[in-house]
């Protein structure tokens, strides 16, 4: 199977089919050993009548001992030995399936690690879910048969030519049957991928909502939004559910005419074959043999449909996967220019800010959104008319603004692992350069309560810390990646007063010299910022420090007070938000 740290090689993206048929050709070498192994084992299995009815007619009908027990030497030995081939023949199949299923899961992992930030601004979260969940398995599941698909093909062949010799009749039925009943399945076939791509469709939007809900349940509390939302969420769970019933409708046709059409085909021979024996048109083992020919032709005609099955169901999952691995991150422009060679000013015309470098800047709004928007154009990741030292952004390539900007976002992903690896991300710090950023964050109680240490197990999304908790962590990294320009979108929003007071205080000397964005509206952090911005709507309505513009400003007065008020479900710690008005005089507040 392919290697864990192996290169799985470049997809072949042009269609579902063509997917598929990558996958098979990245393992030839064993689709082609499970081909033959499955065509041997089924081609025996249509041996074994033809051996039986030579046991009938040359030894227990005349009479003759030793051909009797010669032939049926041979039905045990083919027998055994097709035993032996059919765990072979699952092993190979295996191997196929699981090559396909690491094959394609490190395909999407890559992709998705390639693509970082643009992933979720291109492809919702409920679609990378089903992607990778569903979609993976069902690829993987389908690269089975094509073992038993090709056997399918040469066993009907093999059982058509035996029952020539016996019966040009009967082996004419064969012939007719199985094409017949591929017929009548077909459009079945073509049916269930239309259905199955609008149920893959809305099931991974109902899959993003489910990750809202869970993310957002606290605070859907709190506005009184739950019911609402539940509302919402049992319509389109009647939706999705209305669907799978047609898909289930679809595919429980097949199914049933893959057990019953091999069936009716069954009967018929054997009627016919009884009518001749009875006529004395063919003998006694010959009846014998065409029942077994018959009985073993259930098996391709099933691999057969079941076949067009899986593949229906897999070239919808291929399709899912291809338009995934075809989004591209933000490339670079083809006349890109250089990055300034010092540090510069970000200008967002836009919004009017105007971040100098070196300094502490917050930018304080009411409507976070708009404040996180300002930012993203600021780090490159929304397509504005932000300049860099003179030079437009979206003209600088990609990764050179990536080496030096960096966004840290309130909600970025943890992945499990240690918490020395969560923090460290792909650098490498000393000890004292953690120790310095985690003291920053004001995060060592983090550290210290925590059994093991930086070496203790974290959860996947920080599940196993609190809200504050998870936000210091996500500063911590952020301090170790050490950029020149750091934006930090509401670092603090889950702590309480002191220790946002602290970490305030901290961020400010820890980034002396080196510059550093913050949205905020806590005053704790406005006191500390070297430059204000007043943001309305997002866009810049005055600029100057935060104890100017309490004194000019009465929108922003208004607008700190109210981040002021003490919240009554505050924990110390965590989901706090700030104390008294730093810097603001007693009459000024009232």
């Amino acid at each position: 199977m392919t290697d864990t740290y192996a290169d799985p090689g470049t997809p072949d993206r042009r269609g579902g089919w063509r997917f598929l048929w990558w996958l098979v050709t990245r393992q030839a070498r064993r689709s082609l050993t499970g081909a033959v192994v499955s065509v041997v084992w089924m081609g025996l299995t249509a041996l074994t009548p033809y051996l039986l009815s030579r046991a009938i007619d040359d030894g227990l009908t005349p009479g003759d001992g030793p051909a009797l027990a010669g032939w049926t030497a041979a039905v045990l030995a083919a027998g055994v030995f097709n035993a032996g081939l059919g765990v072979v023949r699952h092993r190979t199949m295996t191997k196929v399936r699981m090559d396909a299923n690491f094959r394609t899961v490190k395909l999407v992992v890559e992709h998705a690690a390639r693509l970082g930030a643009a992933l979720s601004r291109q492809i919702g979260t409920g679609e990378i879910v089903t992607v990778g969940v569903g979609d993976v398995n069902t690829i993987s599941n389908s690269l089975t048969v094509v073992g038993p698909g090709l056997a399918a093909i040469v066993t009907y062949g093999v059982v058509a030519a035996l029952l020539l010799p016996v019966s040009l009749q009967l082996s004419a039925v064969i012939l007719l049957g199985v094409p017949v009943t591929a017929g009548i399945v077909g459009p079945l076939a073509v049916r269930l991928q239309g259905v199955e791509t609008g149920y893959r469709e809305r099931q991974s939007v109902l899959t993003a909502r489910i990750g809202d809900l869970a993310g957002g349940l606290r605070v859907l509390n709190g506005l009184g939004g739950k019911g609402l939302f539940a509302d919402g969420f049992r319509r389109d769970s009647r939706a999705l559910r209305e669907q799978g019933y047609r898909v289930g409708a679809v595919t429980s046709w097949i199914q049933a005419l893959g057990m019953g059409l091999p069936s009716v085909l069954l009967a018929a021979v054997t009627w016919l074959a009884a009518r001749l024996a009875a006529q004395g048109e063919i003998t006694i083992g010959q009846l014998v043999s065409v029942y077994g020919y018959v009985a073993v032709l259930v098996l391709p005609v099933y691999f057969f449909i079941e076949c067009g099955y899986e593949l229906s169901r897999a070239v919808v999952a291929a399709r899912r996967v291809v338009r995934f691995l075809s989004l591209e991150p933000a490339a670079s422009p083809p006349d890109a220019r250089d990055a300034p060679g010092f540090p510069a000013v970000l200008h967002d015309p836009e919004s009017g800010v105007r971040v100098v470098p070196g300094k502490l800047t917050v930018l304080a709004g009411a409507r976070p959104e708009r404040s996180a928007a300002v930012v993203d154009r600021l780090g490159g990741y929304t397509a504005s008319d932000v300049t860099w030292g003179g030079v437009r952004l979206d003209e600088v390539a990609p990764h050179r603004v990536r080496e030096r900007v960096l966004v840290a976002d309130n909600e970025a992903d943890l992945f499990a692992g240690t918490l020395r690896e969560t923090l460290e991300g792909r650098r490498e710090p000393d000890e004292e350069a953690i120790a310095r950023a985690v003291r920053t964050a004001a995060a060592d109680d983090i550290v210290l309560g925590l059994p093991g240490g930086l070496d203790a197990a974290v959860d996947a999304q920080g599940r196993s810390l609190s809200g504050g908790q998870r936000q210091r962590v996500r500063l911590v990294r952020a301090l170790l990646a050490d950029p020149e320009v750091l934006l930090a979108l509401e670092p603090t929003s889950a702590l309480d007063a002191h220790t946002e007071a602290t970490v305030a205080a901290r961020l400010r000397a820890a980034r002396s010299g080196r510059t550093t964005v913050v949205t905020s509206t806590s005053p704790l952090v406005l006191d500390h910022a070297d430059t204000v911005f007043f943001l309305v709507d997002g866009k810049t309505a005055a600029t100057g420090t935060h104890r100017e513009l309490l004194r000019t400003e009465p929108g922003y007065r208004s607008l700190v007070a109210r981040d002021a008020e003490p919240d009554e479900d505050t924990e110390p710690g965590d989901e706090g938000a700030a104390g008294p008005v730093a810097g603001v005089d007693e009459e000024v507040v009232l």
